[in-house]
């Protein structure tokens, strides 16, 4: 199973910075475009009265200025990512996907 630490580093790779955070706290004043994540849920499959598979499911936001955004379409294309929704909040659009990883 992929580590958080791989999915930081992926996001930081497909952003081209380090404006990627893992459910930032308040107090942190992010850089845009960022990509903020954090994890929804845990999924299990059991057999033989144990768990067979784990697979996490994150909630991805990328934040950006620009409503045409490249980044929304490079996470769009990640495998197992769906997009979920979109929103404006202070002039910034976000773009959520859940991406099981």
């Amino acid at each position: 199973m992929p580590s958080r630490l791989e999915l930081q580093t992926l996001f930081e790779n497909l952003l081209g910075s380090r404006n990627v955070y893992f459910r930032p706290p308040e107090s942190v004043k992010m850089k845009y475009p960022a990509i903020v994540y954090g994890l929804e849920n845990i999924e299990n499959t059991f057999a033989d009265d144990g768990v067979y598979l784990s697979q996490r499911k994150y909630s991805v936001t990328v934040i950006d200025g620009d409503p045409d955004s490249s980044i929304v379409n490079k996470v769009a294309v990640l495998p197992t990512c769906q997009f979920n929704r979109h929103f404006e909040s202070n002039n910034l659009n976000h773009d959520v996907f859940i991406l099981h990883f």
